[in-house]
This record gives structure tokens, C-alpha cells and sequence, in this order.
């Protein structure tokens, strides 16, 4: 079983960073072929801060902004990158949902937060409560270099 979870995870986590290839390179055939025509899309933070709405559909006028991801972990079906652009003192984090068929389904976008990751399980009872919840964490976000800014903070259970 841990085996199949490592694989699945690796080619999850090749699928998304061939799209920031893709991206990087403006390869739209690319881009096309690992996003899903219905991508479920979800934002947080600043409008002005929608670059990669603005690069997916065409309308960034020309802006300079790169997705390099400098961290980039998988969970099953569910694919966390994060990076930032320190000239913009922007810190982004993308989380991506991989079908089986290795195509993009949707992609939960945050700007300026930080982000915990937490698993949502129970115990192996059929009757759940509160207090048989069990939701630990398994990636949080590297805030190094914003050290002494307040930034808020999100958890975002897979």
C-alpha cells in the first residue's frame, strides 16, 4: 500500500511541475493538455494579486510574473507548491487536485498567508465525534524570509 502511495504522490507531483514548465516556457499545448476544461478554481487574497488567472486565460497585459515553485510536496491526489517573488514581496501557495488520469481538476490559490495542511481522518469506528477526530498536520508553510510580518494564517484539510 505505501508503495502505491509513493508512486501515486511522485507522478502527482511530476504532473504539477511539468505545468510550471509549461507555464514558464508559455507552452499553451501543454497547459491545455494537464489542466481539465471545467477547472474548479478557488482565491484568496489581494484581486490584484490574480496572476495566474490573469496568465491561464490570456489577459496579463504582458506581466512578468513567474510561478517557480521552491517547494513542491504531494499527498495523494492533493499537490502543494509554494514560492514567491521577493521583488513584489509576494509569498504564494498553490495547492492542486491530480486525478487519476494525471489531468489538473482544480487548484486552491493563497497570497500572503501562510498555510497548514492537515489530514482529515477518524478512527475506525462508524460513530464519529468530536472527540475521535484526529487531524495532524503534514505540511506547513516556510515563511524564512518573512520573519516579523504579520501574515494570516489558513489550514487547508485534504
Amino acid at each position: 500500500m505505501f508503495i502505491i502511495e509513493a508512486l501515486e504522490d511522485t507522478s502527482n507531483k511530476s504532473v504539477v511541475l511539468h505545468l510550471y514548465d509549461a507555464l514558464s516556457s508559455r507552452d499553451v499545448h501543454t497547459v491545455h493538455k494537464l489542466l481539465a476544461p471545467d477547472l474548479e478554481w478557488w482565491f484568496h487574497g489581494p484581486h490584484s494579486h490574480q496572476f495566474m488567472m490573469r496568465l491561464l486565460t490570456g489577459t496579463d497585459d504582458n506581466e512578468s510574473f513567474n510561478f517557480v515553485p521552491h517547494s513542491v510536496d504531494a499527498f495523494g491526489s492533493t499537490v502543494i507548491a509554494e514560492g514567491c517573488d521577493p521583488v513584489r514581496d509576494i509569498f504564494w501557495i498553490h495547492a492542486w487536485t491530480v486525478n487519476s488520469s494525471g489531468v489538473i481538476t482544480q487548484v486552491r490559490e493563497y497570497f500572503n498567508t501562510s498555510l497548514t495542511v492537515t489530514r482529515f481522518a477518524n478512527n475506525s469506528s462508524k460513530s464519529v465525534s468530536i472527540t475521535s477526530l484526529h487531524c495532524p498536520s503534514v505540511w506547513e508553510s516556510s515563511l524564512s524570509n518573512r520573519v516579523g510580518k504579520s501574515v494570516p494564517g489558513l489550514v487547508l484539510a485534504i
